[in-house]
C-alpha cells in the first residue's frame, strides 16, 4: 500500500494543504439514507467546483451517481452559508467572497448494491467514494481523512489503514479515497499472514459457503503473484465478500476487492469455482491496472470517460491469467480448467460480433457497447475476447522461443517498465513482443488485435498437446441459428444469430415462436427441434405486435452436444515441454 501511495502522491504537484475531511453519518439506513459532510482546506479562489464522480474504476460505464444527491448546502469557516449553484449534473459551484475553509453537506440515497458504488441498509454500508464522496479539483491531491458515523455494532474495515479509531480511516489523496471501499456493518472478519503480509476476510451476509476452503485457497493464491511479477504492490490487502439475494460480480481497487455473488452460490463445485476464479481476477487486478495501466486510463477523469483501445488487455488478460494461477496452485484441476476454457471458446464462436468488431474497437467501445441481440451480433466482450485474444498471443511467443518466453514476461516487463504514473500504449507493447521474441509482432498486432481476430483452436491446441471436439456421444440434430425461452405456451427468441438460418427467414428477438408446421412449440426450443431432421424446410408460425404471422426455415445439420476441451492422450515430447512452459504444471498425461 504505501508504493501504490507513493506512487499516486506523485501524479501532484501542487503545494501542500490541510487534509479534506469527511463524515459519512447513517442516518435512516432502512431508507438507505446517509449525511455526507466535507471539509475542504481553506481556498481563496472565487470560486470553487465541488463534484460528484459520473463513475467509478472497475466499471467503464457513466452512472450518473449524482441523481441520489439532495439537501446540499454549504458554509464557510464561521458557520455563514455560502452562495451555489449547479454547473452541470454533478457539479456544484460554491462563491466564495473571500479566502476561506469551506465545508459542503448533503443526503446521499444509497440502494445501489449491484453497481457497487454505494449502499445501506439496517446491515452495513458499502462505501465506494466515488458514489458518497464530493471532490475539488484543487485539493485532489491532499491527504483525507473518512470518518464513519455508524451504529455501536457495526464493524468497519478497508484497505486504508485507521485514522485513531476504528471507525476513521485516512489516506494519502482522493485517488487512494476513491479506490478503497469501505465495508461498514454486521459481518465476518478473518485475518490471515501470507510471506510477510497481511490479508483480510470480510464476508457480509449469510450464504452457503465454506469459511475454511476460503481462506485455504486464498492462502494459496495469494502466493502465486510472484509466478509473473518481481514484487507485490502493497503490505495488506483485503477480500470483500457479498453474500446476497440478487446483486452479483466483482470490482478491483488499489489492495482490495469486492466480490459479490447470491447467499446460494458457493457450496456446489461449479458455483465455488466462480467465486474463487473472481477472486484470482481481482487479485491480477492488484498489478493489471492498478499498478500498472494503458494511456487512456492514465490519469483517471471521474467525470468524463477514459477511453482506451487496451482495454482487452487489461480486462481480459486479467481473466485469462486467473486461470494460471488457479492451475498453478492447485485450486483447480486441469479438467475444471478445460470445462471454463470451453464455455470460453464455444461462447466465442457463437457471437457472430466476433466477426464485426476488433478487440481494439471494443476497448474504446466499451462505454457504449449493448449486451443483448444486437450487441451479440455486431459486438464483442473485452473480457472474453481479450481472455482468447491472450492464450493465443501466449501460445505464440511459447511456440517461437520453444517454451523459453511466454505472455507472462510481457506482464513482468509491464509492471517494470510502467508503473504509475507512467503509462503504455500498443506500441510499447509491442515494442516488449519483438524484444523477448526476437521476432517482429507488429503485423501479427495488426491482423488479431486492430482487427477482428480468427481464432484456429486446432492449430492453436496442437501446440500444447489439447483437443477440441465433440463428444462421442453427440448426434447429428437439426439446426436453429436463435436462443429461445419458454413464456407460458410460446417460445419467445432472444437472440437470433446474424446471417443465420432463423436471421434470413426475417426471424428477430421479440418473436414468440407458436408453431413448426402446425405443430404447437414444447416446452424448449432444443425439444421442438427434436422432432424435425437436417435439413428440412418448415412454416414457423410467429406473434409480432400481437398478430399471428409466419415464415418459412430450412434447418442446419447441428450437434446435440457442442464441442469440448480435452487433453491428448499421448502428448509428444514437445507438446508436453510447451504445456509445462504455458501452465506451470505438466501435462495431465505427460510420459
Amino acid at each position: 500500500m504505501k508504493k501504490i501511495c507513493s506512487v499516486l502522491i506523485a501524479l501532484s504537484t501542487l503545494p501542500a494543504f490541510a487534509d479534506v475531511e469527511y463524515t459519512l453519518k447513517i442516518t435512516q439506513p432502512e431508507h438507505h439514507l446517509g449525511e455526507v459532510e466535507v471539509t475542504f482546506p481553506k481556498s481563496a479562489q472565487a470560486h470553487m467546483d465541488i463534484k460528484l464522480a459520473d463513475w467509478r474504476t472497475g466499471r467503464y460505464q457513466i452512472l450518473n451517481l449524482a441523481n441520489g444527491i439532495r439537501a446540499f448546502d454549504a458554509i464557510d469557516s464561521q458557520g455563514r452559508e455560502l452562495e451555489w449553484h449547479k454547473v452541470d449534473k454533478s457539479t456544484w459551484r460554491v462563491h466564495l467572497d473571500s479566502p476561506t475553509q469551506v465545508t459542503v453537506n448533503y443526503q446521499v440515497y444509497a440502494n445501489e448494491l449491484g453497481l457497487r458504488a454505494r449502499h445501506i441498509d439496517d446491515s452495513h454500508a458499502f462505501v465506494d467514494a466515488s458514489g458518497f464522496f464530493m471532490f475539488s479539483e484543487s485539493f485532489r491531491h491532499e491527504p483525507v481523512t473518512v470518518e464513519m458515523k455508524v451504529p455501536d455494532q457495526w464493524r468497519s474495515v478497508s484497505g486504508m489503514d485507521f485514522a485513531g479509531n476504528k471507525q476513521r480511516f485516512k489516506a494519502a489523496n482522493f485517488d487512494v479515497l476513491v479506490d478503497s471501499p469501505i465495508e461498514s456493518g454486521i459481518n465476518q472478519l478473518h485475518k490471515f499472514r501470507v510471506d510477510g503480509r497481511d490479508y483480510e476476510l470480510v464476508i457480509w451476509g449469510e450464504g452457503n459457503y465454506d469459511v475454511d476452503l476460503m481462506l485455504s485457497d486464498l492462502k494459496k493464491l495469494v502466493k502465486t503473484g510472484s509466478l509473473i511479477w518481481q514484487d507485490y504492490p502493497y503490505e495488506r490487502y483485503v477480500f470483500m465478500v457479498h453474500a446476497t439475494s440478487g446483486a452479483r460480480g466483482a470490482t478491483e481497487h488499489l489492495n482490495s476487492t469486492i466480490i459479490q455473488r447470491h447467499r446460494d452460490a458457493f457450496a456446489k463445485r461449479d458455483d465455488y469455482i466462480g467465486f474463487i476464479s473472481t477472486a484470482a481476477h481481482e487479485f491480477i487486478h492488484t498489478w493489471n491496472v492498478k499498478n500498472y495501466r494503458p494511456d487512456g486510463l492514465v490519469p483517471y477523469d471521474y467525470v468524463n470517460p477514459n477511453y482506451s483501445d487496451l482495454l482487452w488487455l487489461a480486462e481480459g488478460s486479467t481473466s485469462y491469467l486467473e486461470d494460471f494461477l488457479l492451475l498453478s496452485a492447485g485450486i483447480i484441476t486441469h479438467e475444471e480448467y478445460y470445462k471454463g476454457l470451453t464455455k470460453r471458446i464455444n461462447r466465442h464462436l457463437n457471437t457472430p460480433g466476433r466477426e464485426i468488431q476488433s478487440v481494439a474497437q471494443t476497448s474504446f467501445d466499451k462505454w457504449i457497447n449493448q449486451g443483448g441481440d444486437h450487441g451479440k451480433n455486431f459486438s464483442t466482450n473485452i473480457y472474453s475476447e481479450g481472455a482468447l485474444i491472450s492464450m493465443m498471443l501466449d501460445i505464440k511467443l511459447l511456440d517461437d522461443s520453444e517454451g523459453k518466453v511466454s505472455y507472462r514476461d510481457v506482464h513482468t516487463l509491464l509492471a517494470k517498465r510502467h508503473e504509475l504514473p507512467k503509462s503504455f500504449d500498443s506500441q510499447d507493447v509491442i515494442n516488449i513482443l519483438n524484444e523477448i521474441s526476437g521476432q517482429d509482432y507488429s503485423v501479427w498486432w495488426k491482423q488479431n488485435v486492430d482487427t477482428p481476430f480468427v481464432l484456429e483452436v486446432d492449430a492453436l491446441f496442437d501446440k500444447v498437446g489439447l483437443t477440441y471436439r465433440h463428444p462421442v456421444s453427440s448426434e447429428e440434430v437439426a439446426g436453429f441459428d436463435g436462443q429461445a425461452v419458454s413464456k407460458g405456451q410460446l417460445l419467445e427468441l432472444q437472440h437470433v444469430a446474424r446471417n443465420g438460418n432463423a436471421w434470413q427467414a426475417g426471424l428477430t428477438s421479440g418473436d414468440k415462436l407458436v408453431a413448426f408446421n402446425n405443430h404447437q412449440v414444447r416446452d424448449t426450443l432444443e425439444n421442438t427441434l427434436a422432432l424435425f431432421a437436417p435439413g428440412e424446410k418448415v412454416t414457423v408460425h410467429f406473434i409480432r405486435r400481437h398478430k399471428l404471422m409466419s415464415t418459412e426455415i430450412t434447418f442446419d445439420a447441428a450437434q446435440s452436444k457442442p464441442k469440448q476441451v480435452a487433453a491428448v492422450l499421448q502428448p509428444t515430447r514437445r507438446q508436453q515441454q510447451l504445456y509445462l512452459a504455458w501452465m506451470g504444471v505438466p501435462h495431465p498425461n505427460a510420459q
